[in-house]
């Protein structure tokens, strides 16, 4: 009998549900890639609907000369005035660039609520099919503003509000689909290197509309809402909600009991007394549910879980009843202020190294992607050392506590050169995303399928939702923070920043104060 060729002993390697899992991790990754790609366009774009001319007085007369040059468009209309795109070349551009900002994330931020009750009633698929659809409408919609000659701010508030609505059916969706899947043993490492997406998906964002940003920022939109359209027609014919849709095969147990929750063979260990038992090895994919000592875990006996019908014929939890899960306030108020300092950052950030660095457009953009480069390595690393130290609350704690300081350092390094702002931006993207990253990510699917639930999967969605709209409110206050103090200088815009993230590690310091309790607790009976 021949030998099998290398690459097919691999494929033959793993089973059949292994490469579901693949596939699905892949295809959940595309699909918000694509999410984010088409909300970066804004910020490149802003660069090029505000252009530096003698009335800003934000460049010196001298480096202007030059710098005019360099960003003058090959292709420009009749109606473009030589500080910009109207209505946004009026010295309050700053603030009507904010509106745009604000519009879309406020927007999102209510959307938000809903969408997770929505979404954990409705099948995944249909749901987040019409919702990238929609969303790929409205972003193209922006753009078009640009060929048909359009200077109504009310045109382009409506574009941004309409897709933060629609925007919503992705995050939800997703990661109820991710946590179906998934178990927690490994949760947050998996998510960690799942949720680069997010990084991956602002660099070709930024990138793509970096790309025609200077000669038709129209297309900086248009083509990003085709690519994000044709995702959704992707999800509709491939994407696979819960493992039981394809008859996936579980494992029962008998000192076990199975629930369809999380991956295809996750068991909730029943209580025991026998010492002998609980000394057995436990498998990794259930060691974050199984910790369930007195003083390392809380107690719902005296909150019970509200639901309602869901699909399925599965109870779907109810807001309140979500909110009751212990943790779930605590890390989306913190969240708040996190996503607070990352979305700035999303939104200005080509427009502070424009002025900064005195670089056209493209060029910002291009170098802002680092940024989220050290997002993508970030967000891994958080979700590495909480799984290693089974500490959620306290990887974020540290990771904020760094991240004040470094934030202070990129204002005044990135003054300094270049080659400096890059340094400053992989530090800053890893250590301002990777709590971020955990938090939306490994915790809410964590919080999610908590063992209050009794192992109903439903929870996911409207968990994830709340955590996630609540962050989106910082997401929404920090861009127009930024439009509102950014006149005044930019510096004191890094002092909101840093009081934001302060913030964020003071909602956590007593899930933080409790993991380390736990662990002491843990080591003294360990010595005994």
């Amino acid at each position: 009998m021949a030998q099998l060729p290398p690459g097919i002993h691999f494929i033959t390697s793993f089973s059949r549900d292994q490469w579901y899992r693949a596939f699905i991790f892949s295809l959940t990754f595309l699909l918000y890639a694509s999410f984010h790609l088409s909300r970066k366009p804004i910020s490149i774009v802003k660069g090029e609907l505000h252009k530096h001319c003698a009335a800003s007085h934000e460049v010196e007369l001298d480096s202007y000369k030059e710098y005019a040059v360099r960003i003058q468009p090959v292709k420009k209309l009749s109606n473009v005035s030589q500080c910009g795109w109207e209505p946004f070349d009026k010295n309050n551009y700053k603030q009507l660039l904010g509106a745009l900002d604000y519009s879309f994330l406020c927007a999102y931020a209510i959307g938000m609520y809903l969408s997770g009750i929505i979404g954990e009633r409705l099948p995944i698929r249909y749901y987040l099919t019409v919702g990238m659809l929609t969303s790929g409408l409205f972003t193209a919609m922006f753009g078009l503003g640009y060929f048909y000659n359009i200077h109504n701010l009310w045109f382009y508030i409506m574009a941004q509000i309409a897709n933060g609505l629609v925007q919503t059916t992705g995050w939800p969706s997703v990661v109820t689909c991710i946590g179906n899947w998934f178990g927690k043993g490994r949760r947050g490492l998996i998510m960690g290197i799942w949720n680069s997406h997010t990084s991956v998906g602002n660099i070709l964002g930024s990138l793509i509309a970096a790309y025609w940003v200077s000669t038709c920022w129209g297309l900086s939109f248009v083509v990003p809402g085709v690519i994000i359209a044709v995702m959704g027609i992707v999800c509709f014919l491939f994407l696979i909600e819960h493992p039981k849709d394809i008859s996936c095969s579980c494992t029962p147990s008998s000192s076990s009991k199975t629930f369809p929750n999380g991956a295809c063979r996750f068991r909730v260990q029943m209580p025991t007394v026998n010492a002998k038992e609980t000394s057995k090895p436990q498998d990794p994919e259930m060691q974050h549910l199984l910790m369930d000592s007195e003083n390392c875990s809380v107690s719902l006996e005296s909150s019970p879980v509200v639901t309602g019908e869901g699909r399925h014929g599965t109870s779907a939890i109810s807001f309140l009843g979500a909110l009751r899960i212990p943790g779930v306030i605590e890390f989306s108020l913190c969240l708040l202020f996190a996503k607070l300092v990352s979305y700035t950052f999303l939104f200005w950030l080509p427009l502070y190294i424009t002025n900064v660095e005195h670089l056209d457009a493209k060029r910002a953009g291009d170098l802002s992607t680092l940024f989220d480069v050290g997002g993508i390595f970030g967000g891994i690393l958080a979700g590495l050392i909480s799984d290693r130290l089974e500490k959620r609350a306290s990887t974020c704690g540290m990771m904020l506590l760094l991240a004040a300081p470094t934030l202070y350092m990129f204002s005044a390094v990135s003054k300094m050169g270049l080659e400096a702002t890059v340094a400053m931006l992989l530090i800053s993207g890893a250590l301002v995303n990777g709590p971020y990253a955990l938090i939306t990510t490994a915790v809410s699917a964590d919080l999610g399928t908590h063992k209050s639930l009794k192992g109903n999967a439903r929870a996911l969605s409207t968990v994830t939702a709340i955590i996630d709209g609540t962050g989106s409110v910082g997401a929404a206050l920090g861009p127009l923070l930024a439009g509102l103090i950014s006149p005044s200088g930019w510096n004191n815009v890094f002092y909101m920043l840093m009081v934001a993230d302060a913030c964020a590690l003071l909602f956590l310091l007593r899930l933080i104060q409790k993991e380390l309790r736990c662990n002491a607790d843990r080591t003294l009976f360990k010595e005994h």
